[in-house]
């Protein structure tokens, strides 16, 4: 009989560490929740409405709770306003949330899967709480924060009476079969460094909670993209390396409602998760590998483009792919009226054309003020917009004589491929009048 490496792994893992965590759950954030709906949906007087859940909910909260709403910005009139919108929702999904503790032990042995490839786990409270759809788990500190409205639900829950946008998470999902696997992807969250706001650290960051717990528990991801991704991964992967330096395109790869090209939700996970599991099947110490993935220092970019390189998921190093996207950048050639830097330029022009490299996408335009502030900004006093090639963007201005001048010509303007402007700062002084 063959014994795979990751038995082992957990064997002499288990044997290395007799001290087991125990693992503490809050829920009465539920048990109070209910106890404000009951009483709200018995009384039409809006004031007792807010006075129910405010005494009855959000005043007892636990400290999860209070993580949660605040992270998401929940009120009083929120949580009023979903109960009386959505009475088929809440019908259906109460069942569930009032019986979470029924989840506990498959959690708990998923937690403890977990401490056996990563012996150095530090203990964290799963917290059930009730919130309005805006998160399904998150953590904050070393506190995980289950958002049971959504994560409790299943088949039988009835979604027909939310937002639309709201709806596929329930017909994609089957939530509460995986909550136990949530739950230990969002301890691997407790356990890492802070992520950096860019699409590669937060990819990487939810793709390593995505492949160790799945790793530590044996069960397959339960988001629906990997499917998709796993199918169509060459161009995955372009697109992806295509708007990995583009600021804004964070939410067409994670934590978006499927507003990017493939009209896939959190793609972004796939591309994190495949890292990861190439990294550590060419590790030889696997145990170290987890490790490494877990600690990853995501405000060190040699830390973080090491372990994208070592797991030659790309084929080109970080370095290179950012070398080529800053030489694929347009750039702005020239201005028409008077050379960059230039001192004494006559304070009666009153029009700037820049000229770019290539067209550019007419949708889009941004200045912003340069180093010395707003009070030396060369305002916009009229858009008088982009030529008919897309090659040059004119606009007027008004100038004082004998006065310093700077504005930046942001990365808002884009090609029509979508890539960004390399940034242009605009310096003048003028002469007499």
């Amino acid at each position: 009989m063959k014994i795979s490496a990751l038995a082992i792994l957990l064997f002499l893992s288990a044997m290395m560490n007799a001290q087991v965590l125990k693992q503490e759950f809050v829920s009465s954030d539920v048990t109070n929740f209910w106890q404000a709906y009951d009483s709200i949906v018995n009384t039409t007087d809006s004031v007792k409405q807010i006075s129910f859940i405010n005494d009855l909910f959000i005043s007892k909260a636990s400290q999860g709770l209070i993580d949660i709403i605040n992270v998401r910005g929940y009120t009083a009139e929120d949580y009023v306003e979903a109960i009386k919108l959505y009475p088929k929702f809440w019908t259906s999904v109460r069942y569930n949330t009032i019986r979470s503790s029924e989840v506990y032990p498959e959690i708990t042995e998923d937690i403890r899967k977990l401490q056996l490839i990563y012996p150095s786990l530090k203990p964290s409270t799963i917290y059930f709480t009730i919130g309005i759809f805006r998160t399904g788990g998150t953590t904050m500190e070393n506190r995980v924060l289950i958002g049971s409205e959504l994560s409790l639900a299943d088949k039988s829950t009835d979604p027909s009476e939310l937002p639309e946008w709201r709806q596929p998470f329930y017909q994609l999902y089957n939530p509460k079969k995986d909550i136990a696997l949530l739950c230990t992807h969002e301890y691997i969250h407790t356990q890492q460094q802070p992520g950096v706001d860019n699409l590669l650290c937060n990819a990487l960051r939810e793709g390593v909670a995505e492949f160790v717990s799945c790793l530590a528990t044996g069960k397959p991801s339960n988001t629906p993209s990997f499917e998709f991704g796993r199918n169509n991964e060459e161009k995955v992967k372009a697109k992806f390396k295509q708007d990995l330096f583009i600021s804004d395109k964070m939410y067409d790869w994670i934590w978006g409602e499927n507003q990017n090209e493939f009209k896939e939700r959190d793609l972004g996970y796939y591309i994190g998760y495949r890292i990861c599991e190439n990294y550590y099947n060419a590790a030889k110490d696997k145990q170290k590998a987890i490790k490494e993935l877990i600690e990853i220092d995501f405000s060190n970019d040699k830390n973080v483009e090491q372990i994208i390189d070592d797991s030659k998921f790309f084929s080109k190093s970080i370095k290179k792919l950012n070398k080529e996207y800053e030489k694929s950048r347009p750039y702005i050639t020239y201005i028409e009226q008077f050379k960059n830097g230039k001192k004494g330029v006559d304070p009666s022009i009153t029009t700037i054309t820049l000229h770019f490299s290539e067209p550019m996408d007419k949708d889009y335009r941004g200045f912003d003020y340069g180093p010395l502030g707003e009070d030396y900004v060369l305002g916009v006093q009229k858009v008088i917009g982009f030529s008919d090639d897309g090659k040059s963007f004119s606009y007027e201005i008004k100038l004082l004589p004998n006065k310093q001048y700077q504005t930046l010509v942001t990365n808002q303007f884009r090609n029509k491929n979508g890539i960004r402007l390399k940034p242009y700062l605009i310096e003048l002084t003028t002469g007499d009048q």
